[in-house]
């Protein structure tokens, strides 16, 4: 273990792996991440590590998981019904995932991996969102703010809503800046999840 290292048995050791991954990626990318690098920087030795995630691949994806869910998570108001909480918790995350530094470093200089570890293949990031939207729609279902229909498919089209948001803001920076951004990801979402009305409905 590399002198000063922290106790293996502590139960902070993933956190502490998970903030030095954290930093590594922020200052070399993902590509030049290494477990090596990451053991170092949390001060444990190079076992620890790879007793807990096998290569970097299974790091990076563990911390985007982490990072994804704190920002939606921190974003969700304490009041309000569960449609509205759900809805500013998507909106105000995808801003913050827009203008985080760390997504931010992933987007510039490996785009492609970004892609793939987020937005390219049903992995345990798209999961664990699933999860976490499923969850406030049935809450929204519950109360009355979520119209009917299979948690799991709203789920799965508020994910696919919020990942274009993100994944293409880019693309239409010039028509839709930050701000225009939240407001039409905000009428997006909100409108797929309202219950009708009568009058909505067709005759």
């Amino acid at each position: 273990m590399p002198t000063g290292a922290v106790p293996e048995d502590t139960g902070s050791v993933d956190r502490l792996i998970l903030d030095a991954a954290r930093d590594c990626v922020a200052e070399f990318g993902v590509r030049r991440t290494t477990l090596a690098e990451v053991a170092r920087r949390a001060r444990v030795s190079r076992p620890t590590v790879y007793r807990r995630w096998t290569d970097s691949r299974a790091l990076i994806g563990e911390l985007l998981v982490r990072e994804l869910r704190a920002i939606i998570t921190a974003a969700v108001p304490e009041s309000g019904d569960a449609r509205t909480r759900l809805v500013a918790g998507i909106v105000g995350g995808s801003a913050q995932v827009r203008s985080n530094p760390l997504f931010g470093k992933i987007f510039r200089t490996d785009t492609d991996l970004m892609l793939t570890y987020v937005f390219g293949r049903l992995g345990r990031n798209q999961r664990e969102l699933l999860d976490l939207f499923g969850t406030g729609i049935r809450e929204g279902q519950g109360d009355g703010s979520v119209r009917p229909g299979d948690p799991a498919h709203l789920a799965a089209m508020v994910l696919l809503i919020a990942q274009s948001a993100v994944q293409s803001a880019a693309t239409v920076a010039e028509l839709l800046d930050g701000p225009a951004m939240d407001t039409e990801l905000r009428h997006a979402l909100d409108a797929y999840l309202t219950p009708e009305t009568p009058s909505s409905r067709k005759e």
